[in-house]
């Protein structure tokens, strides 16, 4: 009989001393998973962003911040949109071929939903440097107005498309976007939700 109360007793107390282990691996455990999760600033970078659009004048442009990466969104006025196809014989991938540099829904003459507004990474293609605007036609017969990148002379037209002849081997990138109203435009997630 004692042979069974200390059978029963080691029994109780192993797993008790199991449950106890457990409930601390546990315990221990919470905070380190915790720490693997992105931190809300993290996750705020990461985070689409709402863009204003309907207060641009035609020929403005403003400037925001998704994902650390700096992103330009301008309103192209019609003066600016009737450029677009003089610069065409000057330009690398004038069709966006490079599927990578923009969405499907991007892969147009405008390389935008809308034709107006154009929504595009400021970042130069060759070492990612920002390019400069520089909307007016310029002195040069091949200069109409768009992106200059004064590091290494990198030139872009006002949809983004790279010109021949220097350094960027491709398009600006458009990041994913879609419109959530009529004048306001959701960076960082397309129609499709994807970002």
């Amino acid at each position: 009989m004692t042979e069974d109360v200390d059978r029963n007793r080691r029994h109780f107390l192993a797993v008790a001393t199991a449950v106890t282990g457990g409930a601390g691996i546990a315990m221990a455990a919470i905070p380190f998973l915790s720490s693997l999760k992105p931190s809300a600033r993290a996750q705020a970078q990461g985070a689409p962003v709402k863009v204003a659009v309907g207060s641009l004048e035609p020929g403005e442009m403003i400037r925001i911040v998704w994902r650390g990466k700096l992103v330009f969104v301008l309103r192209r006025s019609e003066a600016m949109l009737g450029r677009l196809q003089k610069s065409v014989g000057f330009l690398r991938d004038p069709n966006s071929e490079v599927v990578e540099q923009q969405p499907d829904y991007a892969a147009n003459e405008f390389r935008s939903v809308k034709p107006e507004f154009l929504v595009i990474q400021a970042a130069c293609t060759h070492l990612g440097c920002i390019p400069l605007t520089e909307f007016d036609v310029g002195p040069a017969d091949d200069w109409f107005g768009g992106f200059y990148c004064p590091c290494h002379g990198s030139r872009f037209d006002l949809a983004g498309r790279v010109y021949k002849g220097v350094p960027a081997p491709t398009n600006l990138v458009v990041p994913p976007y879609r419109y959530l109203q009529n004048d306001v435009v959701l960076v960082g997630v397309d129609s499709t939700g994807a970002a």
